[in-house]
């Protein structure tokens, strides 16, 4: 008899995580499986942050953290946030969790109540859904296109807002689309919002220094709207920190303190080591991990130059993060090597099977018709890895 709760029974298993631990059990039987689907990047944290941290155990950091994170962390980010994004914030405002993933979760938590909306234009985080659904929230998807390179127009929102809409979740650069919304393209949504006061707008900015078109921008920067946006930041990515979990968040103070309280009840503050490490790692310039952005770059142009070689296969040109989201409904309805593609999902576990190439299904996305290809992965591995879906569609 089965005596889980319905809120565990009816989560879905992240799809990133479920392909990654599919890919491990085939390396497992002895296949050579290119993993393509983790969004983490293949490059090692930088010396001077893990000296940073060494120097930490050094100094006998072993106690519990605030709750919020360190004083002297909190400065950091603060400073950050003014260097790189023009936002100005206070120490209350500041709140420092075990991963962006849980600052999302703070903010689901204390900001939703049962039935209330949250608009999510598709494609969208592969937790987003799921951390809105686990606070009695609603998730209401905003299809996109890769025309529109699957970004969210000002009419598309316009049309979702409900009375019951309480917030709007994006990413910008988007995981998985890679898309970056200019200033005039939030600005455009911001005008919208502007009639509707009581929704309010979290700006997941992890990927922020994985840009190639040069040029950030913050919802949080507009004057108007600094009041309603709580903006999401982490060392995951372009610091290639992913396993040191710290994320954080800049907030309205009351948001803050609500995320702080809630925090205090769950998990308490982040790991005590990770946190100095990143004091060290945020107070740096930007130029030191720019040798990972510009190979991500340059890993980019060679994987959308061999996919264009591959009939069926649909792309735009991402602006930011480290993937491609490739639209191959061409391939569905079709049978290939005795196994029939319905949809995406089916397109994915065929690469998986058939050329031993591990992606994710857009499905898990928000979207039918792509899977994401992470090409946080050597250029060689890329190569061999485009080769082989090549060969098995061929």
């Amino acid at each position: 008899m089965n005596q889980l709760s319905d809120r565990i029974n009816n989560l879905a298993t992240s799809a990133t995580l479920a392909m990654a631990a599919k890919a491990r059990e085939l390396r497992a039987e002895g296949k050579d499986i290119i993993g393509l689907s983790l969004g983490e990047p293949d490059f090692h944290t930088p010396d001077f942050i893990k000296e940073a941290a060494i120097e930490a155990i050094n100094q006998n950091y072993n106690s519990y953290t605030p709750v919020d994170g360190y004083v002297e962390l909190k400065e950091a980010i603060i400073k950050k946030f003014k260097r790189d994004n023009n936002l100005n914030y206070t120490l209350p405002q500041i709140v420092v969790s075990t991963g962006a993933k849980q600052s999302l979760a703070n903010i689901a938590a204390v900001m939703l109540n049962p039935g209330d909306e949250v608009i999510l234009p598709c494609p969208y985080w592969v937790s987003y859904s799921d951390i809105v659904k686990l606070s009695d929230g609603v998730p209401i998807e905003v299809e996109t296109s890769i025309e529109n390179d699957f970004k969210m127009t000002a009419e598309q929102l316009e049309a979702a807002i409900t009375p019951k809409t309480k917030m709007i979740w994006y990413s910008s650069p988007c995981n998985p689309s890679g898309s970056v919304y200019s200033k005039a393209e939030l600005r455009a949504l911001a005008d919208v919002l502007k009639k509707h006061p009581n929704i309010y707008v979290v700006s997941d900015e992890i990927y922020e220094h994985i840009n190639f078109k040069g040029g950030h921008f913050s919802m949080a920067e507009f004057e108007d709207m600094k009041d309603r946006t709580v903006t999401v930041n982490g060392v995951s990515k372009a610091f290639a920190m992913t396993g040191w979990r710290i994320g954080y968040i800049g907030a309205p103070d009351w948001i803050a303190r609500a995320c702080n309280k809630m925090q205090g009840q769950m998990t308490s503050g982040a790991n005590c080591i990770a946190q100095r490490a990143v004091i060290t790692a945020l107070e740096a310039d930007p130029s030191r991990i720019k040798y990972m952005v510009d190979e991500f770059k340059e890993r980019r142009k060679l994987i959308l130059n061999l996919l264009s070689e591959i009939e069926g296969f649909k792309t735009n040109e991402p602006e930011g993060a480290f993937y491609v989201f490739p639209n191959v409904s061409s391939y569905f309805g079709k049978t290939i090597k005795g196994k029939t593609i319905n949809n995406a999902t089916d397109f994915s576990l065929f690469l998986l099977e058939e050329a031993l190439v591990a992606t994710v299904t857009g499905e898990a996305f928000g979207n039918k018709d792509c899977i994401r290809i992470s090409y946080a992965a050597s250029q060689n591995e890329i190569i061999e890895a485009i080769k082989r879906i090549k060969t098995v569609l061929s």
